[in-house]
């Protein structure tokens, strides 16, 4: 049996985490990626940036209060490569025991 590849871009514990926050919600702001993630600033930034030219999320700049407000969103190709990734990883849970056989 062959196993697909994972995607490499989804692969990395802070992308997937951040992608798995984004697929749940409609919008995260940069505050609640950081509080759920515990990454730092300059790593969340680069991720977002990574995933960003992947075509996966969307990055909007605002304003709040005056104050400057960055959010995410994840596109329709970041819900399909998240879903192919997730898909792709079950065959590799999906491996039958074959010490449990006979």
């Amino acid at each position: 049996m062959g196993f697909d590849d994972l995607n490499p871009l989804l692969h990395s514990q802070l992308r997937l985490a951040i992608m798995s926050l984004l697929i749940s919600v409609e919008e995260a702001d940069y505050s609640f990626v950081k509080e759920q993630t515990g990454a730092s600033s300059g790593n969340i930034s680069v991720q977002m940036s990574k995933l960003e030219e992947a075509g996966y999320i969307e990055i909007n700049k605002t304003f709040k209060a005056k104050r400057p407000n960055t959010s995410y969103t994840i596109t329709n190709d970041g819900i399909e490569a998240f879903e192919e990734y997730v898909n792709t990883l079950q065959q590799y849970l999906d491996v039958p025991d074959s010490s449990k056989k006979g």
